[in-house]
């Protein structure tokens, strides 16, 4: 008995995903186009890894898209949803990891500390650095970083700390170059940390307008400091503009406003939390709730996001009788997880979009 090796069968022919009169597809900014809107009724569909996306050749690949050798089909490399600028075919995927950009306004977490520099971790597949003379030095001192420097490092950032930092380069291999030579950036304290998704994909913060801003919250909160990082991570915390204003009094007697840098003391460095009263820490809590609420239910998270979720936490059945003021005794209108967080989350949307 004699056995012949056959040819493997074709794979089956993929339908096509798109075509140029196609509105199956995502514009640049990730929002449904108008008549796409009105006309669709189920949820956008996810590609996955390999999948053929078109055939056509006037179509361009993008990220999450490769060549298929032989043809001119675009595969997938990444399970995500189409996104289509003019020509140009993109897969946006639906978890991943952060891609730095210069200017990037981020939020990390050192990791470890070496000579001259610290290693960061940001959210990408790469540690970030941050070099010595990437910083502010106490009193605004600009001078080039000497041997003393060196053996002080830790007294600036050690292990574990908190930041926020500036993008200011990026390397051939991807990692990121920080910086936080201005007042706004520096080591974070007195408040609390999120960690959601990034501009991967999803329910997650988004580059947008402002990503750092003060809310003056309700039930005597005070205001409260709210930094969006770009790579997914959100720091929460009680103002600290007094402590600064009144730190450079004397720069201000001297008529040298626009060089408070100079007033820099040492307290930026200072591990030590300030005391917070109970009715910031409350809001705080109830910011950190809303923003929980967002990731959970895939909304993105941007300043108006939030601002619309934290008035809407407070009244998230649209009742006209109740005021942003609860009793202190009273917990059950805390808690922004399950029904009520995607009530709360419904009312935001309806707001944002009225």
């Amino acid at each position: 008995m004699t056995f012949s090796i056959q040819p493997p069968a074709a794979p089956p022919r993929v339908v096509q995903r798109v075509s140029p009169d196609s509105d199956a597809s995502i514009d640049s900014d990730g929002d449904l186009s108008i008549a796409q809107s009105a006309k669709r009724s189920k949820k956008s569909v996810v590609i996955t890894p390999g999948e053929v996306v078109t055939e056509d050749p006037q179509w361009m690949r993008g990220h999450g898209t490769a060549a298929s050798p032989g043809s001119t089909a675009i595969l997938a490399t990444v399970a995500g949803t189409l996104l289509r600028t003019n020509k140009l075919l993109s897969v946006q995927a639906l978890r991943a990891r952060y891609t730095p950009e210069i200017g990037d306004l981020v939020v990390g977490r050192i990791v470890s500390v070496e000579t001259k520099r610290w290693k960061v971790d940001v959210s990408a597949p790469l540690l970030a650095h941050l070099p010595l003379s990437a910083i502010n030095l106490p009193g605004g001192i600009l001078r080039k970083r000497t041997s003393t420097d060196e053996l002080a490092i830790r007294t600036f950032f050690s292990e574990g700390d908190l930041l926020v930092a500036e993008v200011q380069s990026v390397y051939q291999d991807g990692a990121a170059s920080l910086h936080t030579r201005s007042l706004r950036y520096g080591k974070l304290r007195n408040g609390v940390f999120i960690r959601v998704s990034g501009t991967g994909g999803g329910g997650g913060v988004v580059r947008a307008r402002r990503q750092v801003w003060t809310i003056n919250t309700a039930n005597g909160g005070g205001e409260v400091d709210i930094v969006l990082g770009v790579n997914g991570y959100i720091w929460i915390c009680k103002h600290s503009r007094g402590e600064l204003v009144a730190s450079s009094e004397e720069a201000k007697k001297m008529n040298e406003i626009t060089r408070m840098e100079e007033a820099v003391s040492e307290s930026m460095y200072s591990n030590r939390n300030d005391e917070i009263p109970p009715q910031t820490r409350k809001e705080i809590a109830r910011l950190t709730g809303c923003i929980k609420a967002l990731v959970e239910n895939g909304i993105r998270v941007d300043e108006d996001m939030v601002m619309a979720a934290y008035h809407a936490s407070f009244n998230p059945d649209g009742d006209t009788n109740m005021t942003m003021d609860y009793d202190e005794n009273e917990e059950a209108d805390e808690y922004l997880g399950g029904s009520r967080g995607s009530r709360v989350v419904a009312a935001a949307v309806e707001a944002v979009k009225g």
